[in-house]
């Protein structure tokens, strides 16, 4: 059974960072875990997604302000998330897709509050 495990929220001032960390148990290489956020009104949008391979992709929003990397060994993924704006406010999840069974995972979600 695939569990998703979310840390790292939490409130920060505009121009700041913060780094999201998912631990995963019960995935398979052929996985791809990413981080998606939904505001409070809105959809949930994907915000960068990462094969076991390193292969990673960004939304526009965010690409060259947020990073996201994985450790194999820890079955942990990260997204470092700097230059943070008050548009960044969400509950960020993290997701891990099962590319042989097509099965998607979702994590609780962790919180992120950008404000001065």
């Amino acid at each position: 059974q695939v569990q998703l495990v979310e840390s790292g929220g939490g409130l920060v001032h505009p121009g700041g960072s913060l780094r999201l960390s998912c631990t995963a148990s019960g995935i398979t290489l052929s996985t791809i875990m990413g981080w998606f956020r939904q505001a409070p009104g809105q959809q949930r949008e994907s915000v960068a997604i990462i094969s076991s391979g390193g292969n990673a992709n960004y939304a526009d929003s965010v690409s060259g302000r947020f990073a996201i990397s994985i450790d194999n060994a820890k079955n942990t993924v990260y997204l470092q998330m700097n230059s943070l704006k008050p548009e960044d406010t969400a509950v960020y999840s993290c997701n891990a897709y099962n590319l042989r069974t097509n099965r998607s995972y979702w994590g609780k979600g962790t919180l992120v509050t950008v404000s001065s």
